[in-house]
């Protein structure tokens, strides 16, 4: 093969989750060709038309966010970055992998709902991209579809128990859906948080003049997430099926899913940075400014954060994902003024996964590897991705972010680059920054400039979830 084809990378700490080498990588076609040790006659021998310098920088898979909202509809209004800004932003944050959520419309087929998805996505990525399902009608149709889209790739379906009128499902549309994920080999993705109670909550709190951001978090109660959590485990075992639970935010839900995983029963919990990094005092921010900081489930009083950092560290929690789903401040978040359960649930976060795990690194909460593990790996393998993403081996995408572990910056509405009015994280100082991005061998991001382009990111069918039997 000509050198012009090849690319190195020369002289970085290659982190992945599974080892730390001093390590050159060797790109070809968009793969990754061989590592060798840095100075070793192998990697010497390497001729390239492109030789980039990891020299004092970490050498890391692309991150995989395997949970984003770009151009969800939601409350009135749509979520405010596209696939081409959002991805765009991934990229400038180290993610090379987005898993969006397809929605179904209730009266409708699941394939009318994919459909509408690709269009949105399709020649608009900047980075490779992949779609979950949401259910929202389940009926015997919906479930000939799910076998079909499994076949196809698409190969995880989420549920609600929160949203009454919207996106809910009960407890039997939840059983049948569950059980034909069991038959299929697909995964159950679960939003857990009892959404009739929590209804009847809301009104209750606005008859009495409760209408501030902050009440949203109050009526969003601790325990409503853990008996949902509780719930759908218990579902998922008379179904036979696994169990995917998205956005962890409370250490009682926490506790249920270590209890389930200690009987060896195949439930998964994510968490999101919000949960790790804000707290209920950001919800009650004055002048309306909480309403940033509105999402669900939503934040919790700062005292959880220890058992969701405990949950990751002891794999009761697998996966770090960012529920990318931002509104603007005006203009959109403000259309809850007077009303909190009108302000549109949804943070912006995913420019920022990356880094945020880094300064954990750096904190004590997680171990480098851990740090790749919950961010790449397993997400990758969650989905069916891997190790086509998630790691830097033989074979794999050539998806790779050269990291400065040493760089410092602070997170800014003025420097991101999501498409909304404000950062969740204004002013927060965090150590370590990407540099460069590769996508599949292409430079998207080259030493703090953006060089991609929207189309470039290819749609990734996935094969079933690789942590079951």
């Amino acid at each position: 093969m000509s050198s012009s084809n090849r690319t190195v990378v020369r002289g970085g700490l290659v982190v992945t989750a599974a080892d730390e080498l001093h390590a050159d990588v060797l790109i070809e076609d968009g793969r990754v060709a061989a590592l060798a040790a840095h100075g070793s006659e192998a990697a010497a021998g390497w001729t390239a038309g492109n030789v980039i310098d990891a020299t004092g920088r970490y050498v890391l898979p692309g991150g995989v966010d395997v949970h984003t909202h770009m151009e969800l509809p939601f409350g009135g209004t749509f979520a405010s970055d596209t696939f081409e800004t959002g991805t765009r932003a991934a990229a400038w944050g180290g993610t090379t992998t987005i898993v969006d959520f397809a929605v179904q419309t209730q009266g409708h087929a699941l394939r009318e709902g994919l459909d509408q998805w690709h269009a949105k996505a399709d020649a608009k990525c900047a980075i490779d991209y992949a779609f979950h399902m949401i259910v929202s009608d389940v009926n015997d149709a919906t479930l000939k579809e799910m076998d079909l889209l499994v076949e196809e790739g698409i190969t995880s379906f989420k549920l609600f128990m929160a949203y009454p009128g919207v996106f809910y499902s009960d407890d039997g549309q939840i059983l049948r859906a569950m059980q034909r994920g069991a038959d299929n080999g697909a995964l159950t993705m679960i939003h857990a948080e009892n959404g009739i109670a929590i209804d009847v909550l809301v009104q209750q709190a606005l008859d009495a003049g409760r209408t501030d951001p902050r009440h949203h978090g109050e009526v969003r109660k601790v325990l409503l997430e853990a008996e949902a959590t509780h719930r759908a485990i218990q579902l998922a075992r008379v179904a036979g099926a696994p169990l995917y639970v998205v956005h962890v935010s409370a250490a009682e839900a926490v506790a249920e899913l270590a209890a389930a995983r200690d009987k060896n029963l195949p439930v998964f919990g994510e968490t999101c940075p919000q949960y790790l990094f804000l707290s209920t005092d950001n919800l009650a921010e004055p002048d309306f400014e909480g309403a940033k900081y509105v999402c669900s489930t939503p934040l919790r009083p700062r005292e959880h954060q220890a058992a969701l950092w405990r949950g990751l560290r002891t794999d009761d929690l697998q996966v770090v994902s960012t529920d990318h789903c931002p509104f603007c401040f005006n203009g959109q978040k403000e259309l809850g003024r007077g009303d909190f359960s009108k302000i549109p649930n949804g943070m912006p976060g995913v420019e920022h996964r990356m880094d945020l795990l880094h300064q954990a690194v750096l904190d004590g909460h997680i171990s480098r590897r851990r740090w790749i593990d919950i961010a790449c790996a397993t997400p990758a393998r969650m989905f069916g991705l891997y190790p086509k993403k998630g790691t830097i081996a033989p074979g794999s995408d050539a998806d790779i972010v050269l990291y400065d572990p040493t760089a410092e910056q602070t997170l800014s509405v003025e420097t991101h680059h999501m498409n909304v009015d404000y950062s969740a994280y204004e002013g927060k100082h965090v150590t370590g920054r990407v540099e460069t991005v590769l996508s599949r061998g292409h430079t998207v991001i080259d030493r703090r400039e953006y060089t991609g382009h929207a189309g470039h990111g290819q749609y990734t069918p996935r094969g079933t979830c690789q942590f079951l039997a």
